[in-house]
């Protein structure tokens, strides 16, 4: 499984991106997909996520501001950032996650940079 990230960038306080991640080589149907963060100097975080036909889920500080989709046609997770703050600086990662047997696939991150 291969997931490439693409949309990031730099952008003003108050302004919008968004991302992008195209999975191929995927042999189940059945996953979870998700954004995770990582500010330079802490953890990675989990941003939102997203299953097949679930609700998304978001963490606190980002609730209202971003929207997480899929495009199942395409194979391509979406994240809209509206509204975006400095805080949310970073290196954005999608993940795959496979369900029955449970395995994790990374991209390698798209840097944003929220600053004026």
């Amino acid at each position: 499984v291969q997931l490439v990230e693409s949309g990031g960038g730099w952008v003003q306080p108050g302004g919008s991106l968004r991302l992008s991640c195209t999975a191929s080589g995927s042999r189940f149907s059945i996953n979870v997909m998700g954004w995770y963060r990582q500010a330079p100097g802490s953890q990675r975080e989990l941003v939102a996520l997203i299953g097949n036909g679930g609700r998304p889920d978001y963490v606190d500080s980002v609730k209202g501001r971003f929207t997480i989709s899929r495009d199942y046609a395409k194979n391509t997770m979406y994240l809209q950032m509206n509204s975006l703050k400095p805080e949310d600086t970073g290196v954005y990662y999608c993940r795959l996650t496979t369900i029955n047997p449970t395995v994790h696939y990374w991209g390698n991150g798209t840097q944003v940079t929220v600053s004026s």
